[in-house]
């Protein structure tokens, strides 16, 4: 009796040290999941499922707890993301998308939306353009380094068809450009000063970046009962910006078939995006796209770089 009484209490020691173990990778691995899945709620689960597989694992035979780690939380997003492409989940633009589960950890719905702001919103709505094992080589690679002999088994490919997955990706968040990088440049610092204005509900400042005869379109869906389709002129329009300061929140510049636009992406998914026609420094014309038929002929990508979003062990 007291030597299996030792033994549990052996046992129990084991896990427990385990388990601080784990804790300690924990951050990572969620930044990990998050970025493959863009989801806290779904990001936590592929961590707590982690944590289970590696407690009823042979540990001590473990010789590297990072990467072992890593490579089971990668296999488990790679999962879920096929389980959802075959599911057909998540259409973009028809509604904002179910709020996070509440966690002991900070997963609610606030916690997403900051974690959002931190990734890139734009980053996130590119990533759900990728497949699945796309999106699994891509964030691996481009995001957090890992080497493509170490993403192959992941994604159950050879390190070179690995690195052409990621290759692929690498292209289409990039997106393709149809005027030059000067023009592009030139677009970007007029609609940063249209969401910096929009977000203030400064109305001098909208009124300085948008043309006196400015014309906004929208979707039905983007708006209000009773807001017409059609607004004409820099005052009316910034009027109408300002009362939307609250959803600007959630705006950010990106690639929108070409040229600067925006996408507007509460907690990462994507509900709007704006196309934007910039004449001699002003906002002469913009759209506001809601149909989820067509957001998903978008052709949108990355103005900046991904590695400016690599994540810290928390984010």
């Amino acid at each position: 009796m007291d030597g299996r009484k030792a033994g549990d209490g052996q046992r129990e020691h084991r896990q427990d040290g385990l388990a601080e173990r784990f804790e300690t990778h924990r951050g990572q691995l969620r930044a990990v999941a998050y970025r493959m899945l863009g989801s806290t709620s779904e990001a936590d689960d592929a961590v707590q499922e982690t944590w289970l597989r590696l407690s009823r694992a042979d540990a001590e035979a473990v010789g590297n707890l990072t990467g072992w780690l890593r490579t089971v939380v990668s296999r488990i997003c790679l999962d879920m993301l096929r389980s959802r492409t075959a599911r057909r989940e998540e259409p973009v633009g028809q509604e904002l998308p179910e709020p996070a589960r509440e966690t002991g950890d900070g997963g609610g719905p606030e916690d997403e939306a900051v974690l959002a702001d931190s990734v890139g919103r734009a980053l996130l709505v590119v990533l759900d353009t990728l497949g699945p094992a796309e999106r699994v080589a891509f964030v691996l690679h481009d995001v957090f380094g890992v080497p493509f002999d170490r993403i192959a088994p992941i994604v159950e490919r050879s390190p070179v068809a690995a690195k052409k997955l990621a290759s692929r990706a690498r292209q289409k968040v990039r997106g393709i450009a149809t005027v030059p990088r000067t023009e592009l440049d030139r677009q970007r610092r007029t609609v940063d000063a249209f969401l910096a204005a929009a977000r203030g509900g400064d109305m001098a400042a909208l009124l300085a970046v948008l043309d006196p005869d400015v014309v906004r379109r929208a979707d039905r869906a983007a708006l209000p009962e009773g807001v017409p389709t059609v607004a004409r002129g820099a005052r009316a329009v910034a009027e109408e910006t300002a009362g939307f300061a609250p959803r600007a929140r959630f705006a950010e510049p990106a690639l929108v078939n070409g040229s600067v636009g925006v996408v507007v992406a509460p907690r990462g998914r994507l509900l709007l995006a704006l196309t934007v026609t910039v004449e001699a420094g002003r906002i002469a014309a913009y759209e506001v796209i809601a149909d989820p038929a067509r957001l998903s002929r978008l052709e949108l990508g990355l103005l900046d770089d991904v590695r400016p979003h690599v994540a810290s062990a928390h984010g």
